[in-house]
This record gives C-alpha cells, structure tokens and sequence, in this order.
C-alpha cells in the first residue's frame, strides 16, 4: 500500500468504544468526555442501557450510543455492519504495544474491569491486543479511563483526526444537538429493537458467546416500560 492509498484508508476510519462490565458505573461519564475528545464515532454498551453520565460535562449529548444485550450480538454487529478490529486494551503475552500503532482500519476499543481486567469471554471477541507501556515503579495499571484517553489519542494521532479549532486557551464545543428522549439512558430505534429481537431468538441455541445476566429489579422495570413503548409504536404503525 502507498502513501496515498493509506492516507485514503485512514480518512475513512473510526474508532468506537465497548463498555461492557465496568465496576464503577461513573466511569462511563468520563470515558465519554475523552470518547468526544478523541473523536470515537460510537459508544456500545453491552449489558445495562442506562449508565452514569457523572463526570461526563456534558459529553453525552455529542456521542452516539447502542445497545446490545450480549457479547456476541456486539461482535456480529462491529464486524459485520462496521467492518471493525476489535482491539482489547489488555497485558497479554501477545499484546502489542500502543506506541507502535498496530491499527488496520477502523477499531473498536474493548477495555476491561478496573479490578480483574478483560474476562475470558471478552477476549474472545477481540482480534488483537494492546498494551500501555509504563516507566515508573509505583503502581501495577492505569485506572481505565485514563487508560481509555491514552489508547484513544494514539488512535486518533494514527487516523490523522483533524484537530478540533481552539478557542483561547480551551477547544471549541459545537452546539449540543437535540436531547436524547431520556437522558444517560440508550434507547435504540424500534426497527433495531425487533431486529435484534430476532437475532436473538435465531442465535440464542447457538451462541457460544452468549452470557446469562442477571438484572436489577430497576432495570426490568425499565425494559418492561420500554418493551410495551415498543409494542404500542409497532402497533401504530401497523394500523
């Protein structure tokens, strides 16, 4: 590939993030303050819809957000519809270091827990690893926001992201968009809601990466609510 093949590649590229299992719910907030920073195009949540905007500042509004109930849902969707690497930010054997650079083409950033890391069945859905070299003594890993901000920079420096005009001596936010129907809470389309549906009743048999969870009585009040939200616009549209 020339030069000008890869510049072609990379001003087409873009990165997303997977949150799926961490402990500390605020820590989303902050992950999506640097997610707008750096120029991440989606943020996938697996598991829960609603999260933590605590520490965000505001960030939310400019991010795009999905939803998917499993692991291999998300996969299947950052493979197929996104054509992405999916990238763990982990210490493994084989894990490449960050400061090399090692992208291909879009990237889907999977971070682990703050306290056990990635588990196993998140490492199956990830094509490759990186790692942030560190050069002090005092501690054993980086707390996974930060982490999250210095894996998103060096993607962002690779893609050769424009970078965003400054206004004295802090960046230019651009006007907030129309407000999501509930805040800090992702709700999909009811197109996509009874598509994946469907992918699930076709793959549950099967699926080898799929994870039972169990959920707050909280969150199945939720769903429930947004289950008959669906069901009642789908009627609608019917008639």
């Amino acid at each position: 590939m020339d030069a000008g093949e890869a510049a072609t590649l990379r001003a087409s590229v873009e990165s997303l993030v997977v949150v799926h299992n961490v402990a500390k719910r605020h820590n989303v907030g902050t992950m999506a303050r640097s997610a707008t920073a750096f120029g991440v195009s989606e943020i996938v949540l697996v598991g829960r819809r609603d999260f933590n905007a605590f520490g965000s500042h505001g960030s939310t509004s400019h991010l795009r957000f999905r939803h998917f109930h499993s692991l291999s849902q998300a996969r299947h969707y950052l493979k197929e519809a996104r054509n992405c690497d999916i990238c763990g930010v982990e210490i493994t054997d084989g894990a490449l270091s960050i400061a090399d650079h090692p992208f291909r083409k879009s990237t889907a950033f999977l971070l682990g827990n703050e306290g056990t890391g990635l588990s196993a069945k998140e490492c199956e859905i990830c094509d490759f690893f990186v790692y942030i070299p560190q050069y002090g003594c005092g501690t054993a890993s980086l707390n996974v926001t930060v982490a999250a901000s210095i894996v998103l920079h060096h993607f962002g420096v690779w893609a050769g992201f424009p970078e965003r005009s400054r206004e004295g001596n802090k960046f230019a936010v651009a006007e907030k968009p129309v407000k999501q129907t509930r805040r800090n809470y992702c709700a999909s389309s009811v197109e996509s809601i009874v598509e994946e549906r469907k992918s699930r009743k076709q793959s549950a048999s099967i699926d080898m990466f799929e994870e039972g969870t169990s959920e707050s009585k909280s969150t199945n009040l939720l769903e429930a609510l947004f289950d008959d939200r669906v069901q009642r616009l789908t009627i609608g549209e019917e008639r």
